[in-house]
């Protein structure tokens, strides 16, 4: 059986839960489609958070890989389309605060999804779920994670579906977290991600 590598973050900006996390832990070592999910939670941290992605990937060798990351505000799921290399933002979860830094010094500007996302937004509506594609991951770990992914994937010279999908705020999330903000009910946030890789 093929493998899929499915990463989420733990909790960050202040915020109580990130539902990215139960995801990843409720479909590890699960068998989705042909992949069996190969689970990991990564840090919100600009330097611990790509580390410990690129040592999975050597480590896993997977056949696909999906990231997922919070859109707090958002109100469907989102495939990103591409990620750039530039880290500015909010402070990670050790506070360090990046500005207009690059992620890495001499490499291309910017990496399109591997992931066929005009297809994931497609199945995810016919099934009910909203979706669209987002053509900005933002500056945040987010597009430092999607970044870091496929600049080591093409580095390698590995042609597999990888990419990064942004998913809104959970109930859970916004009940505890006292937010005025779009929410899905976690279960259908994780039965959309288990579709999409049903669909990969």
């Amino acid at each position: 059986m093929k493998k899929l590598l499915l990463t989420g973050f733990e909790p960050f900006l202040g915020l109580p839960i990130n539902p990215t996390e139960k995801i990843v832990k409720e479909l590890q070592n699960k068998n989705i489609g042909q992949y069996q999910i190969q689970s990991v939670l990564l840090p919100v941290d600009f330097e611990k958070g790509p580390e410990l992605l690129i040592s999975c990937l050597n480590d896993i060798k997977p056949d696909a890989v999906i990231s997922l990351g919070l859109a707090a505000g958002r109100k469907k799921i989102t495939p990103e389309r591409i990620a750039i290399n530039c880290r500015d933002g909010e402070p990670d979860n050790n506070g360090v605060v990046m500005v207009d830094s690059p992620i890495y010094e001499d490499e291309p500007a910017g990496y399109f999804s591997t992931l066929p996302i005009r297809e994931i937004v497609q199945i995810l509506n016919e099934n009910g779920y909203p979706a669209n594609i987002s053509n900005s991951a933002g500056t945040y770990l987010c597009n430092n994670i999607m970044y870091t992914l496929l600049n080591e994937l093409n580095k390698n010279n590995l042609h597999i579906p990888a990419g990064f999908i942004h998913i809104p705020a959970s109930h859970e999330l916004v009940i505890e977290g006292k937010k005025n903000m779009p929410s899905w009910s976690q279960r259908d946030l994780q039965q959309a991600i288990e579709l999409i890789i049903e669909n990969i």
